[in-house]
Order: structure tokens, then C-alpha cells, then sequence
């Protein structure tokens, strides 16, 4: 009787979730159901399985609507039924067609058209649906002679009267009014519940043929869908065979390429897994990545295969990655073996400039019928909660602003407030909006509405409406196409040491992109500011702390410095064992066996794996399960608890002690999420080695492409002032010397148009574009007949020194730019440019105070260049110690004077506290620690130069200051406004820090894990 039964997967509509729809359902003894989710096929997958656990008859429909108005409910037959009313949708999300108010000729698709929308001749398979309500209408002639068309419409969107509430605040945000003014014509009827199927029957019984029409439609219907089936492209070439053929083809010519003629053991291995990938039918999905990076390689892009592929010895062979599996002992059944249910998947990396030609190809090489993005629900988060619910009560912004920046037990008592709370609480988990997902990319055997309506979201690539999980569920397994700024830059470097040095560097080449004696060096002591995934302030403290000087251990450190290892208290002890072997017992003989290359210490995902089956005793089955939940990717916390529980009896069995199965467990468990996979870490390691690499030898062309990139983890002056201790002489903007992106002239660093606040994009590339066509500007009054801007552009151009290669002062240009302009007619600009010589003005001296020009540079790029922040201060004290002599000091208090660089939030159970990282006076760089009680009293007051007085803890070799107090130091007035007192430290506020926040749990202390390092008791 339920044709027409909505989720929350009915966005802003619905009030139910799958499982709470399919169990009312049950607890009524409902045997058959339709779900019907406006404009969606979201929920249909999850909707079967719920269904079929509990007995029910699942069938899977689309309610479609135009805006508001509802013109007709979809009821597929048969599975290939949705793919018709997907391909409709599909058309309209996607195409901009015009939804029709009555459906077209689906094959094998019922349709069941509202009592308000009936067409002028139904077809055969098309209804009315009719409410209770509306039975008093089917006295009308016009009604009544349509009975033995008619179906029982009883709409499903709420359980109570609560719900109901729910359901009309979540048609308020939708339409973005008050509920006060919410019109009842975009809210479902007060009747859209579960009854019992004898309540209808009742209701409906003048009228059999109604009763008859619908339980005939549900019988004729059926929801047939393979799980099991993978929908991906099956081959890449014509057949299995002959994909095979090419794999190995491919797979030995590389394999020729890496290893040469004769290396027996990496043949072997390349059997094996051709055997194996052979047999999973995974031969089309090596080769259809391959193809893509092949194509990128074409193009000149740079890319990394990272993740569980690079564990795979062919993917290395035909250059999907670049990680030997044989030299770091990388296991290919991580990434695919004949007992592994899941799917595995490639991530591969590209710049963020090039990622949109990679996924242009994809679409254009494989059909853009089978291609789309991954989807992703998009849930209410807790502001947006507050906010929304609060805007349909129509509270202030104000009190808005409130709500959503407090926590709950603080809001005000009223009743508004209260029954907000009540609202909010039921949204939790709630779907907002669909969205795209960050890389998964599906190419699918069939036309990829087969199995989902698409939509178009803002950024232009067509998604389908289900989320990963869902895809991996009906085996539809994704590509991961992802992008960073990392390959930009190392990319761009390469292309700028050619253009500077004429020298080619070939930057994948092993030797200098794993093992260089200098680079080595730089990594031990943390000096890899701009380099990837290596330069964080705690990259850098690790990387001190463990003597990194090679590329094994920057693998490892790749991992340790992952919130897992840390939160289990791991990655402390691991610095301890690295650097005191002799120091430390095994906690047992397994761990000793298996881990000994990381101590004993969990650290890869590969390695709760091996601990789980060795010695937990866990099936490889199990050992998936935990390795899944680790990284985030299994949903079942049911599963999980099963397999904690077949963990510690097993470990029992074994005779473990409870100590230490539990010790070992929480390990295991803390890495939730967290952890890396070895190969992940190995391709990781490799990238930041290659951009450190770069940065040791063309550090000028590193830092300035560091900067074209758009930085990393610190904000631009930071890669500016780290160009500038390389060597740099660092120039601001010059429209004769400028491009839009900062260059590289000898040693001469030209700050880029693009960094210039004010100043738009375009204005930018024009400026650029026309002193190529015609040559440098030679005047400002050749500029301004050159270039169409209006004066207050010009003003900042000037303001920033863009025109000193005139000769003259910002003063006299600023006079000159307003003579020129008095009389100037922008439509004569071409003409005045051929007929007119350059007019010479003769005007007064006009002097200008010392550090003006700092003060321009701090308003219009947000930091000086032509002095030092120091420069900047009233005081001329710089410190009583150096970073250079920190180590010298340690357990002794200093006094140091210094420049906010970043400072990272980070929760304690004492309360808040920061590491901040600063530069000294010489532009060396140092950390600090401020716990809560220093913090209380000596707090951060925003970017700038601060007076520090604290203790040195040297710790392992990586000095930290632990801060007592700190003063922010006064900085001189600005100069420019010497003659207006109230604006002389308006700017000021304009210096910059990078803060970065946690909400993460407080990692425990040593004394809190109560971890021996003698052994644990073995009996």
C-alpha cells in the first residue's frame, strides 16, 4: 500500500533515515515498500539491504518534482525501470532540459500521477494515486470514471508529531523563510505517517478496484541487482584475453626498464601478481590507469601513485608508481590477494594545475555516458544546525552568532532556545546537500545511469547521487584522481632551472631523489621549509629529533607523524628507541620478528595487520576488517567489536597475558583513521625528498616556485623571507619587471602582480600582456595611455613602487598621475598614444619619512619587504641568545626577541595550549611550547615581534623554548600618518601569524600509557 515513502535522503524533506523508515515498517508488518526519494536514487542500495535482513519486499522508485510541485511518483518494475527515470533527471540536472509535466514513454517504469496532475490519457502503465483524504472527490464524475485507474497514495515523510515539526522547519530552510511565513503548499500533508495496511483497507473499502490496482502494481514490480557483479569497464582492449596479453607485455618491458635482463627475484614476484590480478579480473583496472598516466606522462605532467597500489611490483613496472615493493619489503596481498572481499583502489597525484586536463581526458577517452564522480553527503554540521534552525524561528544575527559559537550547556534557558535544541538534535546525522567527492572517479560498463541519476555540481564534472561506500557496495569501484600543489611546484622548479640554468634535471631519477649526501643533511636538521608533507613545524621537530639522514627513515617518519601513532603515545616511544636501540626490550617475540625494523612499534597499517594475525591469531579476513576501520573505510562497528572479541579470546588461547593483548589492542585501536599504509608513506617520502632535493641545490628557483604554488602549510612572506636567507634580493612589483606570477632574474626575485591586494586579475594580465606586444612602459603617462584603469588602481601601483624605474619619488608620481588624469579621455587612449610625446613635469621635491615605503608594503601585501619586522620595533634589542646557540642552553632560561611565524592549538586536559614557531633577528627559526597557565597570563595578541622570556628543554636534539612570559613589542607609528594620531597604528593590525585549531582528544603522557620498556609478561 506504501507507493510513496520518502527518507532524509529527500533533501530538507524527508525526516526519516533508511533503517528507521524500513523498521516502522516491519514493526507494522508492512511486506512490501517503495521507497521514493524526491529527484533521487540516493538511499535505493542501502533501502534493498535493509529491506531484505527484515523480509520486507524492497521496490525502488523516484518521486519526481519540478521545484515544489510533486508531477508524478516512478515505480520501476524492474532494476533497468530506474535507469529510465535517471537518464530524465540526468537530462534536466545536467543538460538544462525542461521536466515535463507528464512522463515520458518508459519501458518499465509505473507511473502514479497526484489527483492535481492528471494527464489527458494515461498510458497503460500510468495511475492515479489517491489519498484517504481525496476519496470524497471520486463522487465527481470527471473522478469517477478513472476508479480502475486508480492507486492508494498513503506518502510516508514522518513518524510523530515531532517529525512533522521537523519536517516543516526543514521546508523553511529549504526555502530559506520563516516558518511563521512558510507556505503550506511546500509542506506534505498532515496524514504522510505509517498506518497499518488494514487501516487502509478499511478506509478504501467502497472502492475494491483501488485496493486490487495497487496491490497488482506491487506484485508486478521487483528490485533484481547483482551485489556481486563489479560495473566497472570490463576490458580495456576487446577482451580478457587480450587484456592480459597487454598487461604482461607492459608489465615485462618495465620490468626490463627498472631492473634489467636478469633480476630473478622481481620476475617472480611479477608472476605472481600477474596470476592474481589475472584471476580477480583486475587486468582492465591496471590498465585503464595506466593509460591515464601515460597520457599524463605525454603531457609533461608529473604525477604520484601513492596508497596500497604502490605495494604492487607491476603498477612499479608500467609506471603507475614509482616505489620499488622489493627494496622496502612491500607486500603485494595489502593491495590485492584472492581472499580480499573489498576492492582495492590507485591514488594517484597530480598538480592542481594539471588535474582538470587529466579529468578532461578521462571523460573524453572513456565516454562521458560511463564516467562521473563519486558523490558525497553533505550532513548538517553543528553551526549550520544552529543557524538554520534558528534563522526559520526568525531569531536576530546577533543571537545567531551566539548559538552557533557556544556549546549547548552555555546557550540561554529560554523557551525559543530550548525548543531549537529539541530541533537540532533530531537533525544530527541529517543530509544537507549532495556534493562531489574530493577524487573518486567511476568509469562503468554500462551507461552510468544504469545506476544513478547525475547531477552537475558548481565545479563542472557530472557526480552520481550515492557516496562511496554505496559504490563499493555495488562494486563499482572507483579511480582516485586526486591534486596537490606539492607536483606544482617541483614541476614548475624543474621547468625554471632549464629556463635560468639551462640545465635539465631529472628529477625522478632514484639516486638524487632518495639518497643525496647534502640533502641528507638539510633533513636531519629539519631544514624543509616549502618541501612536501615535510615542512609543518612538527615535521621538522620530528625530523631533529630522529636525526633523519636517509630515506628509510624519512619513510617511517612519514607515518610516525600521523595522529595515530601519536595518539597511542607510540611515536614518542619510537623517538626514544631510534635513538637509544640498546635501550628497550621487545614487548614480545612477534613483535620482535615482525616489527623489528620499527622497533617493535606499530606504525603502518601493514603492521597492525601483522600483529592482528601473528599474534592475535586473527584470519587475514579479520586482520581486513581492523586494517579497514583503521583508515576509516568500514562502517560496521558490530563487525569491529566481533573481531575485538575473537582478538582477545584468541590471545587468551595463545596464553597472552591480559595486559598485554590489552596494551596491544590499544594500539591497534588508537590508529583509527589515522595510519598510512608502508607504500603510501614510501610514495610520500619520495615526493618530499624531491622537492628537498631542489631546495638544496636551486633554492631560488624552489622558493619561487613554492610561491607561484600558492605555499604549503605557512602563508606566503614565509617562503619570501626563507628566498631571501637562500640569497634572494627580493624586489616588489615592477610593471616593467613584474609578471603576474613572481620571476627570477639572476639573484633578483620579482614579487608577482597576483600578490598585490587590490589590484584585480585582470588588470594583472593586461599590465604583462601588453608590454609584451609593444615593449616596457617608459613613463607613467605611457602606462596610463596604455592600460585602462581607473586612478585608485593606478594609486596602488604606484603605492607598492611599481613605477621606480622612473627615477622618481611615490610623492611626485601621485601628483603627476592626478595632472595627467585631469583632462585625460579614456577613448582617446589608443589615438594620444601615436600622436603624443611624453609630457615631462616639473614639480617640487617631495621628501618622504624612512619606512614609509615598509608601511605601503605591510597595507598592500600584507608584510614589509624592503626592511625586517625587526627594523619595524621602537626598541633596538634583539635578544640576549640566538637560535644558532639554543642547544647550549639546555634546562637554562633565556630572553630572546622574536618574530610570529605560526602557532598551533592544541588541547590538553589542563586546558588550551600552543607550539608557536618564530624567527629570530639573523631569520633563524625556533618552536616554543605555552601551556595553559603561561597562557592565562601571557597570551598571543596577533601577529608580530614578541619579547620571550623561557626555558630551553633540549629534547633529543630538537630545542624547544618552554614559555614563562611574553610581551608583544611595540612597533615605530606609522609615518605616513604623522600629521593624524588616530591612524597611526591602523596597519599594524594588518601583520599576519598562521594559527592553525585542534579539536582532537589530548594525546596521553607517558605516565598515563604505563608502557615498560622492559617486556611485558609473556606467561
Amino acid at each position: 500500500m506504501f507507493l510513496n515513502c520518502h527518507s532524509f535522503h529527500s533533501l530538507r524533506y524527508g525526516t526519516l533515515s533508511v533503517e528507521e523508515l524500513v523498521q516502522q515498517a516491519h514493526s507494522l508488518g508492512i511486506k512490501e515498500l517503495v521507497l521514493t526519494d524526491i529527484n533521487t536514487i540516493t538511499a535505493i542500495y542501502d533501502f534493498k539491504k535493509e529491506c531484505e535482513k527484515i523480509g520486507i519486499k524492497p521496490i525502488p522508485g523516484i518521486e519526481v518534482r519540478k521545484e515544489n510541485k510533486l508531477l508524478y511518483i516512478a515505480i520501476a518494475k524492474e532494476f533497468s525501470g530506474i535507469g529510465e527515470v535517471n537518464k530524465v533527471l540526468t537530462d534536466h540536472n545536467c543538460h538544462g532540459n525542461e521536466l515535463s509535466e507528464t512522463a515520458p514513454a518508459f519501458k518499465n517504469v509505473f507511473i502514479v500521477y497526484p489527483i492535481d496532475n492528471i494527464p489527458l490519457k494515461l498510458k497503460e502503465n500510468e495511475f492515479i494515486g489517491v489519498r484517504e483524504e481525496e476519496l470524497n472527490l471520486l463522487i465527481r464524475p470527471e473522478f469517477n470514471r478513472l476508479i480502475p485507474k486508480m492507486v492508494v497514495l498513503q506518502p510516508v515523510t514522518f513518524t510523530t508529531k515531532k517529525e512533522y515539526n521537523l519536517h516543516r522547519i526543514l521546508r523553511a530552510i529549504d526555502n530559506n523563510t520563516l516558518l511563521s511565513k512558510l507556505n503550506e503548499q511546500y509542506v506534505c500533508g498532515k496524514s504522510e505517517y505509517f498506518k497499518s495496511t488494514d487501516f487502509i483497507i478499511k478506509a478504501f473499502q467502497r472502492y475494491p478496484d483501488i485496493i486490487k490496482n495497487t496491490k497488482k502494481l506491487l506484485r508486478a514490480c521487483s528490485f533484481e541487482f547483482d551485489f556481486e557483479k563489479v560495473k566497472n569497464k570490463q576490458y580495456y582492449t576487446k577482451s580478457k584475453e587480450s587484456d592480459v596479453k597487454l598487461l604482461r607485455r607492459l608489465a615485462y618491458l618495465g620490468l626490463k626498464k627498472r631492473y634489467g635482463k636478469d633480476h630473478e627475484i622481481a620476475k617472480v614476484r611479477v608472476e605472481k601478481e600477474l596470476k592474481v590480478i589475472d584471476e580477480l579480473n583486475f587486468c582492465s583496472y591496471f590498465l585503464i590507469t595506466w593509460d591515464i598516466v601515460r597520457y599524463s606522462n605525454r603531457m609533461g605532467f608529473m604525477h604520484v601513485g601513492r596508497g596500497s597500489g604502490a605495494n604492487s611490483i607491476v603498477s612499479y613496472c608500467i609506471g603507475i608508481t614509482d616505489i620499488c615493493p622489493l627494496e622496502l619489503d612491500l607486500y603485494f596481498e595489502r593491495f590485492l590477494n584472492l581472499n580480499r572481499k573489498s576492492p582495492p583502489d590507485f591514488d594517484i597525484d597530480w598538480s592542481w594545475q594539471n588535474r582538470d586536463t587529466i579529468l578532461e581526458y578521462i571523460f573524453n577517452r572513456y565516454g562521458k555516458d560511463h564516467v562521473a564522480f563519486c558523490g558525497t553527503n553533505v550532513e548538517f554540521k553543528y553551526k549550520s544546525r544552529f543557524r538554520e534552525v534558528g534563522k526559520a524561528f526568525g531569531l536576530p544575527k546577533d543571537e545567531l552568532d551566539d548559538l552557533t559559537k557556544k556549546p549547548m550547556e552555555v546557550h540561554e534557558t529560554n523557551s525559543v532556545v530550548q525548543t531549537i535544541h529539541k530541533y537540532v538534535r533530531l537533525m544530527e546525522r541529517f543530509p544537507n546537500q549532495r556534493s562531489m567527492h574530493a577524487c573518486g572517479i567511476l568509469i562503468s560498463e554500462e551507461p552510468i545511469t544504469t545506476y544513478s541519476a547525475l547531477e552537475m555540481p558548481p565545479k563542472g564534472f557530472p557526480i552520481v547521487q550515492f557516496d562511496m561506500n554505496v559504490a563499493e557496495d555495488i562494486k563499482l569501484e572507483k579511480f582516485d584522481i586526486l591534486s596537490q600543489r606539492g607536483l606544482g611546484t617541483i614541476k614548475d622548479t624543474v621547468d625554471l632551472i632549464k629556463k635560468t640554468r639551462g640545465i635539465d634535471v631529472d628529477i625522478r631519477d632514484t639516486r638524487i631523489s632518495k639518497d643525496e649526501e647534502k640533502a641528507n643533511e638539510y633533513l636531519a636538521i629539519g631544514r624543509t621549509i616549502g618541501c612536501f608533507y615535510i615542512e609543518s613545524p612538527a615535521m621538522r621537530g620530528l625530523l631533529r629529533r630522529l636525526k633523519c639522514d636517509n630515506y628509510k627513515i624519512l619513510v617511517a617518519a612519514s607515518s610516525i607523524i600521523r595522529p595515530g601513532v601519536a595518539q597511542s603515545g607510540m611515536m614518542r616511544e619510537y623517538i626514544f628507541r631510534h635513538n637509544h636501540p640498546d635501550q628497550f626490550q621487545y614487548f614480545h617475540s612477534v613483535f620482535e620478528e615482525h616489527l623489528e625494523e620499527t622497533y617493535g612499534i606499530m606504525v603502518y597499517q601493514e603492521d597492525v595487520i601483522k600483529i592482528a594475525q601473528y599474534f592475535g591469531g586473527l584470519s587475514l579476513a579479520d586482520g581486513d576488517i581492523l586494517r579497514r576501520a583503521m583508515s576509516g573505510k568500514d562502517r560496521s562497528i558490530k563487525k569491529l567489536q566481533e573481531v575485538k572479541a575473537n582478538f582477545f579470546k584468541s590471545c587468551k588461547d595463545k596464553g597472552h597475558s591480559l595486559e598485554l593483548t590489552a596494551e596491544a589492542y590499544r594500539q591497534i585501536e588508537s590508529f583509527a583513521g589515522y595510519s598510512f599504509c608502508k607504500a603510501h608513506s614510501a610514495s610520500y617520502a619520495v615526493e618530499s625528498y624531491q622537492s628537498l632535493y631542489l631546495k638544496v641545490y636551486y633554492p631560488l628557483e624552489f622558493m619561487v616556485s613554492v610561491i607561484n604554488n600558492q605555499g604549503g602549510f605557512y602563508r606566503t612572506e614565509v617562503y619570501i623571507h626563507e628566498a631571501k636567507m637562500s640569497g634572494g634580493n627580493i624586489q616588489v612589483p615592477c610593471v616593467n619587471s613584474s609578471d603576474f606570477q613572481t620571476t627570477l632574474k639572476g639573484k633578483d626575485i620579482f614579487l608577482g602582480l597576483m600578490l598585490l591586494e587590490g589590484l584585480g586579475e585582470t588588470v594583472a594580465h593586461a599590465i604583462v600582456e601588453e608590454r609584451e606586444r609593444n615593449g616596457d612602459y617608459k613613463s607613467l603617462q605611457d602606462f596610463i595611455k596604455r592600460i585602462p584603469i581607473g586612478i585608485e588602481t593606478i594609486q596602488t601601483l604606484i603605492f607598492i613602487g611599481a613605477f621606480r624605474f622612473t627615477g622618481k619619488q611615490k610623492n611626485e608620481l601621485l601628483v603627476e598621475v592626478r595632472v595627467l588624469l585631469v583632462n585625460f579621455k579614456p577613448e582617446n587612449r589608443g589615438l594620444m598614444l601615436i600622436e603624443e610625446p611624453v609630457q615631462e613635469f616639473k614639480l617640487p621635491e617631495l621628501k618622504r619619512e624612512n619606512f614609509e615605503d615598509a608601511f605601503d608594503e605591510i597595507e598592500l601585501i600584507g608584510f614589509p619587504v624592503s626592511c625586517s619586522p625587526f627594523d619595524l620595533l621602537q626598541t633596538k634589542y634583539r635578544g640576549s641568545v640566538f637560535v644558532k646557540d639554543l642547544l647550549k642552553f639546555h634546562k637554562k632560561q633565556v630572553k630572546m626577541l622574536a618574530y610570529l611565524i605560526a602557532r598551533k592549538h592544541v588541547p590538553t586536559k589542563k586546558g588550551e595550549m600552543y607550539f608557536g614557531t618564530w624567527i629570530d633577528a639573523n631569520g633563524d627559526y625556533f618552536d616554543t611550547a605555552h601551556f595553559p597557565d603561561s597562557l592565562k597570563q601571557y597570551g598571543f595578541q596577533g601577529g608580530g615581534c614578541y619579547l620571550l622570556l623561557g626555558t630551553v628543554e633540549v629534547d633529543y636534539h630538537f630545542p624547544t623554548i618552554t614559555i614563562h612570559k611574553m610581551a608583544k613589542m611595540p612597533m615605530i607609528p606609522d609615518p605616513r600618518y604623522s600629521y593624524d594620531k588616530e591612524k597611526q597604528y591602523d596597519i599594524h593590525r594588518q601583520i599576519k601569524e598562521d594559527v592553525s585549531m585542534t579539536s582532537r582528544q589530548p594525546y596521553p603522557q607517558i605516565h598515563e600509557i604505563e608502557l615498560p620498556r622492559s617486556a611485558f609478561d609473556k606467561k
